[in-house]
């Protein structure tokens, strides 16, 4: 039985944790490099990427701890366009100023890690009273699900909100 051209033309593949060559046929050679090559081409495109090609093998997609890699077409904080008038201007110039600062977002997070903390501390019915008002579950339905009245659910749920704004009323 005659060999199709494909298969009959062995490949490797290098595997980088295991400093070793493994023969595979073409199509999975062809399957494992298809993203990687995808990838550097797309990183040489931005000249980011200055691989040789008989270094191409050790290419991982991990272009942080790559000797090879460039800072490629990013742009300086520096960097001076040119209007439609002629006039230069600094391309900082077009960024939206009320784009979020910095303390706003850090109070976010603080305000995000308290609350997390504080649900972490509820009951179970009290997690699933706040998972069925994240996803927008009417009254009736969560009462029926947690087995209760909906008058039991919509005083156990704004208890359960008054208590969690008490206990975040430092951050809201």
């Amino acid at each position: 039985m005659a060999n199709n051209d494909n298969e009959s033309t062995e490949r490797k593949i290098y595997l980088k944790d295991l400093h070793q060559w493994v023969p595979v046929s073409k199509t999975d050679f062809d399957d494992y490099y298809r993203d990687i090559n995808t990838y550097r081409r797309r990183q040489q495109e931005h000249g980011r990427c200055i691989c040789p090609a008989n270094k191409r093998y050790l290419c991982d997609m991990d272009c942080g701890c790559c000797p090879f890699h460039k800072g490629g077409d990013k742009l300086s904080l520096d960097y001076m366009v040119t209007d439609e008038d002629g006039n230069e201007k600094s391309w900082l110039d077009d960024v939206a100023d009320d784009a979020p600062s910095i303390q706003s977002v850090l109070e976010d997070r603080e305000l995000l890690n308290a609350l997390h903390a504080r649900l972490d501390e509820l009951d179970s019915d009290g997690r699933l009273i706040c998972e069925f008002i994240m996803q927008g579950c009417p009254e009736r339905a969560a009462a029926e699900k947690l087995g209760l009245s909906r008058n039991t659910y919509t005083y156990r749920r704004d208890k359960l909100l008054a208590l969690l704004r008490e206990a975040l009323r430092d951050y809201i």
